[in-house]
């Protein structure tokens, strides 16, 4: 009697599964037809300055002397596709007056490939809302960018309107594993609808890697095992000339997948939402996470991280416990928190049921000041992270 209730569980359990991913295919049909992926919307003329560092009348009059695209004209607005504000970075750069200036921020010789790594130990602090963010931030912005899913859950993955199970994309776990089916990371990016941003979806066979580690380790590739830090430094040297920057969304969990993250980053950003059970949470987090690190170090791996910073997510600013929190972590450590933080907001999780982003969305979909206070926050800490970024590039 009980195997038999054990399988109608199992077999009810996969059916679910089955329904929800149908469903969901169906759901992702109907919003991106007529081949189920995802477009991306127009920009408006003030968000494109905004993007590109330069004023509206600079836009205008560009278009009005016929240099750079022509944006299309619609009820008397201005939009520019995300191509087009490539080609006006170019224009910009060739014509400019002033060498500080720089309108393509892409790395130059002897500046190093960036890696941003997004952890958290626990769910719902905004990680992996923040890594599809900031990818698509530093993108629009002028970076080449490959974000990186490395939770086996696939958030990312999905946000950016792949569905793993039914697509049949590889994961980073292709280009990791310890066996001759190892393929070149190449084998595993994908386009996304953001020009300079390429995505490496993740799957459930990336949770294989945590039990590799240690058969390798203990197996006949021993020493290959306890090199397994290097496995993303090492896959990423194959495209190293590609990109400038890697996000990596970590899993919500110290395993061997985000070691081999943290070991290749060159930052690690710290997402954190101000209530008391998530600071005690981080607290258990950051401790377990020195000690693993330390022990790797003192083993003679090379620690590459320049900066990490605490970000501030989901935050209302009206509600005093949470103010009070943020005044906590202030007083211990304010030289490694970021100064802007990310509000709460119903457009932020509202363009997330639609798997987009606030780049992404329509603006007319939401009242405008609910939209502008949400980007506003989401430019304002993204642009602080680049800043970070181009500091350890050397550049003022």
């Amino acid at each position: 009697m009980n195997d038999l209730v054990v399988t109608r569980f199992d077999r009810e359990i996969a059916q679910q599964g089955a329904r929800i991913s149908s469903a969901l295919n169906m759901l992702r049909t109907q919003q991106y037809p007529p081949d189920a992926r995802k477009g991306l919307r127009k920009f408006q003329v003030a968000e494109v300055a905004d993007f590109l560092g330069v004023t509206q009348s600079h836009l205008r009059q560009l278009h009005a002397d016929g240099k750079g695209p022509s944006p299309e004209i619609s009820g008397g607005r201005r939009f520019y596709t995300a191509e087009q504000m490539l080609e006006l970075r170019e224009h910009l750069e060739a014509n400019k007056k002033s060498d500080r200036r720089i309108y393509v921020p892409k790395r130059k010789d002897g500046e190093p490939l960036q890696v941003v790594s997004v952890v958290n130990f626990k769910g719902g602090s905004g990680k992996t809302t923040t890594a599809a963010h900031l990818a698509q931030y530093l993108a629009l912005t002028g970076h080449r960018v490959l974000a990186i899913d490395l939770d086996p859950q696939a958030s990312l993955t999905s946000l950016f309107g792949i569905q793993p199970e039914l697509d049949e994309v590889g994961s980073l776990y292709e280009a990791l594993r310890f066996d001759d089916e190892r393929v070149p990371i190449s084998n595993v990016i994908r386009k996304t609808n953001i020009p300079n941003l390429h995505v490496v979806p993740a799957s459930l066979l990336l949770q294989e890697y945590e039990y590799d580690v240690p058969m390798a380790i203990a197996g006949k590739k021993g020493d290959e095992g306890r090199l397994f830090h290097l496995r993303i430094v090492n896959a990423l040297k194959e495209v190293d000339a590609d990109y400038d920057l890697v996000v990596i969304d970590c899993p919500p969990q110290l395993g061997y997948l985000t070691i081999t993250a943290l070991m290749a980053s060159t930052g690690i950003l710290i997402t954190i939402h101000p209530q008391m059970l998530d600071i005690m949470s981080m607290s258990q987090f950051l401790q377990m996470l020195g000690g693993i690190l330390t022990s790797v170090a003192d083993a003679g791996a090379e620690i590459r991280v320049k900066w990490f910073r605490y970000l501030i997510t989901r935050f209302e600013p009206t509600d005093i416990p949470q103010t009070q929190m943020i005044g906590f972590m202030q007083s211990l450590f304010a030289q490694h928190m970021l100064k802007n933080h990310v509000l709460k907001s119903t457009a932020i999780s509202d363009a997330s049921i639609r798997k987009q982003t606030l780049y992404e969305v329509e603006k007319s979909e939401f009242v405008r000041s609910t939209y502008e206070r949400a980007i506003e926050s989401l430019n304002a800490s993204n642009g602080e992270i680049a800043t970070l970024i181009h500091q350890t590039w050397g550049r003022r």
